[in-house]
């Protein structure tokens, strides 16, 4: 019973840093996180579930905290912390193949937030432009940022993720 209280524990803690790691950057690059065009470096930490179940909790609740503090709007706090979900648990879902975790959360977002742009602020942008935009974000964020992430992390899986890794877990 001990071991399981401690695995849950560690669980939560993950997700915690994660999700504070998540708020912190976000708000270093709030200018540019935020828009019809963005860059939400954070968003590289999308790749996470592809070491520890704990990322998909972690990375949906930074975004949701992050659109909360920044001001977002109730559709954005809903639907972009929706797509982020959406996004980490497709990562989880495809895990076995490491090149291919960012893919779910580049389209989960590529396709959710032009939506919520122009239903929550007016963005006058066509939505397919604006899936551009934005889809050209999320893949400078997470297919570049985010893959140089998860090539760094590689080496120290077992440090930073523990025993508790994504490898441990069977589907």
């Amino acid at each position: 019973m001990k071991k399981a209280k401690n695995g849950a524990v560690y669980f939560m803690v993950q997700a915690a840093a994660i999700a504070a790691i998540y708020v912190v950057v976000t708000g270093m690059i709030a200018p540019i996180a935020f828009g019809p065009i963005q860059f939400r470096i954070s968003e590289a930490l999308c790749v996470l579930p592809y070491f520890t179940p704990a990322a998909i909790p972690g990375v949906t609740i930074g975004c949701l905290l992050s659109n909360t503090l920044f001001g977002s709007a109730a559709p954005d706090i809903v639907f972009g912390t929706l797509a982020t979900l959406i996004g980490a648990a497709g990562s989880w879902a495809l895990r076995k193949n490491k090149w291919m975790v960012c893919v779910p959360p580049i389209l989960s977002n590529a396709v959710i937030i032009p939506w919520v742009l122009r239903y929550a602020y007016g963005a006058e942008e066509l939505i397919p432009v604006m899936m551009a935009t934005v889809g050209i974000g999320e893949i400078l964020a997470i297919g570049v940022l985010g893959n140089l992430l998860l090539a760094a992390l590689e080496k120290y899986r077992g440090i930073i993720f523990g025993r508790e890794s994504a490898a441990a877990y069977k589907p």
